[in-house]
């Protein structure tokens, strides 16, 4: 037996009733809990250890172990020949990351044994704890960069080196604690606040800047600025030049010609694989060939102020990382500017990283967890800073060798970070007559692979708003800042994202021919309008008060001022507005009270209003705002459903 169900029955049946009535959303806090909870023991096995209850102790204790440290999960099935790659590729690495790290940390305006301190236990605590098994980790020049350039932009004076390395290590804690709470409370999001497009347009900058400053090292400049910014560093360059007594012509001489040999290796590297070692080690031969180059200059000069070439110098070295938890400093005059650097350090880490993480990953078809990964950054900066280390993070090109080296697992990282602490300890003493050139030289190579034409020119084609954001965070950084060109960038991204939630994003839709899907009208010409019946779509995820006043005048225009088209080609008003909600995933007050408004101005013109496949948080606060009862319960699991019914009453089985 069948009877017609009446306007109020049509959400009664099961159907509606799955829209209507859902479980309640989980609150603020249990989204919380479970962010940490799945950051802990990561999806799709959150529940991995409940298996185990009945299992003995020791397989719970390997279970926990295994989850902690997934290195261990990476040497099932290790052999001989995953030994061997690994150990060749981590004393490769090895040979191209000490002067790295040593060119580094004179980036940073630290000494050279600090950039191979953060060689060392950075890199064994990530081998332990990511899920990369890929990326190596050590100084970053663009963090340099951004730590020298930074730190001294703070308005308390810094009067020596000891004060200096003491604000460096605090910057590298905030850093850390920033990394590990956006990790474990799953506030990745922040990071995507810095745009592709922003991103790229700042590492560009931000190796000009380091080339820039590395003209220092090459020329042997005396007084130099210790501003990124073009105009300061070409002003001291000038002035450097004209007087002929503020710089060491040895120095260009010699920093240039090993410059050349290195980008000489480089290329022969890329034309034929069967000389990319070459590559690899030619920073490490350039710093030993120049060294004796530079004993016999400076042979006959017994003091370094006299040196014609300038060089390192001693280097402390002969033990393990020291101890520098008493000298992170908390000062209540300076602890603010250094929760801000380190919170733009962490962003900048981090952005970097995970894009490595994931580029590496790709190619040799494995997985990341992009919250361990994270959580993993935040504490190897925690224990670094307490170290003697100072900011880590993932670096291109040591990963690209390390790829290219043929690795297996991260114990390359620990066979690269044994060799540097084995350098560290009986090696220092030999590198006192490297020349700064030579690490200028070094740092330099590696300029042009953090500037990306190539990607430039993809984001100027795609997206034009992208593009000024580029080349925003470009100019910024080049001729101000890097928090200003990061400001800059971030602000016209912010302007892209206001700029869109302002406009109505809403599009009529129809039934496409011979299917029961629907499509915009616009996009789709052929889509049929459904007679009496208006659809709209809404675009946004977030009807909020930014564009709620817009889609509620943009929908009435339309009821006002447009006609259905019936089967005849007649002309009728609308008699019904669907409202497909399928890709809106929240809503405010000032949502929730323009639909409000809406419903009661349709009404007054005998429209009714219906809405179609609500997500779980809106039908949640519409049930609240009991908007569900002020529009007739006219709530539809599809557009199709909706349709259905402002077509003729729905039969119901009774």
């Amino acid at each position: 037996m069948w009877r017609r169900c009446s306007e109020s029955e049509m959400v009664v049946g099961s159907r509606g009733e799955w829209v209507v009535n859902p479980p309640r959303p989980p609150s603020m806090l249990r989204q919380v809990l479970d962010n940490i909870k799945h950051t802990l023991l990561p999806h799709p096995h959150p529940n991995t250890f409940s298996s185990l209850k009945n299992q003995p102790f020791s397989k719970q204790l390997s279970a926990l172990f295994h989850h902690l440290f997934p290195i261990l999960a990476s040497l099932h099935n290790y052999n001989a020949q995953k030994l061997k790659c690994d150990f060749m590729a981590g004393l490769t690495l090895a040979i191209f990351a000490i002067p790295q790290c040593m060119g580094n940390a004179t980036l940073a305006q630290l000494s050279p044994e600090y950039g191979l301190y953060t060689g060392i236990v950075p890199p064994l605590i990530y081998s332990m704890l990511a899920s990369s098994r890929e990326i190596v980790i050590g100084p970053g020049s663009v963090d340099s960069l951004l730590l020298s350039s930074m730190i001294q932009t703070l308005k308390v004076p810094i009067n020596d080196s000891i004060s200096y390395t003491k604000i460096v290590f605090t910057v590298t804690f905030f850093a850390g604690i920033f990394q590990l709470a956006f990790g474990l409370f799953r506030f990745g999001f922040l990071v995507e606040y810095l745009s592709q497009a922003t991103i790229v347009g700042f590492l560009a900058a931000a190796a000009v800047g380091i080339g820039l400053q590395q003209l220092r090292g090459l020329f042997g400049i005396v007084n130099f600025t210790n501003k990124s910014d073009l105009f300061s560093v070409v002003k001291a360059v000038w002035i450097a030049l004209k007087n002929q007594s503020a710089w060491h012509p040895y120095n260009f001489v010699i920093g240039f010609s090993f410059l050349c040999f290195i980008l000489f290796t480089r290329f022969l590297g890329k034309r034929n694989k069967k000389l990319l070692w070459l590559s690899h080690v030619s920073p490490l031969l350039s710093i030993i060939v120049s060294s004796v180059i530079v004993y016999k200059i400076n042979l006959h000069k017994h003091h370094m102020k006299d040196y014609r070439v300038e060089v390192l110098g001693p280097i402390k070295g002969g033990s393990l990382n020291p101890s520098s938890v008493k000298q992170l400093t908390f000062d209540g005059k300076v602890v603010g500017h250094l929760i801000r650097i380190g919170f733009t350090i962490a962003i900048i880490s981090l952005t970097g990283s995970i894009a490595v993480a994931r580029s590496f990953a790709s190619l040799k078809g494995h997985k990341i967890d992009p919250n361990r990964e994270v959580v993993s950054l935040g504490i190897m900066n925690v224990v670094g800073s307490m170290t003697s280390c100072y900011v880590a993070s993932g670096s291109l090109s040591r990963t690209a060798v390390n790829y290219n080296a043929g690795s297996e697992t991260m114990v390359s990282n620990i066979v690269m970070a044994l060799t540097v602490l084995m350098s560290l300890k009986f090696l220092t003493g030999l590198l006192y007559f490297t020349p700064k050139a030579i690490l200028a030289a070094i740092i330099v190579s590696a300029v042009p692979g953090l500037i990306d034409l190539n990607k430039a020119s993809q984001i100027w084609k795609v997206d034009k708003m992208d593009f000024l954001a580029c080349s925003g965070a470009f100019l910024g950084v080049l001729f101000a800042s890097a928090e200003i060109g990061l400001a800059i960038g971030m602000g016209i991204s912010f302007a892209k994202i206001i700029i869109s939630s302002i406009q109505p994003a809403i599009a009529v839709i129809g039934r496409l021919p011979g299917t029961d899907d629907f499509g915009d009208v616009q996009q789709y010409p052929m889509a049929v309008n459904i007679p009496g019946v208006l659809i709209v779509s809404l675009k946004s995820a977030w009807l909020c008060f930014a564009n709620a006043n817009l889609v509620e005048e943009r929908i009435e225009r339309w009821v006002i001022n447009e006609k259905s088209m019936d089967a005849k080609g007649g002309q009728r008003p609308f008699v019904h507005v669907i409202i497909d909600a399928s890709s809106l995933t929240n809503i405010d007050t000032a949502g929730i009270a323009s639909l409000v408004e809406l419903n009661n101005n349709l009404t007054s013109r005998g429209v009714k209003l219906a809405i179609a496949n609500p997500r779980w948080h809106v039908i949640h606060k519409l049930r609240l705002a009991n908007f569900v009862s002020k529009i007739g319960g006219r709530v539809f699991l599809s557009v199709g459903e909706a349709v259905d019914a402002c077509l003729g009453p729905k039969m119901v089985a009774v």
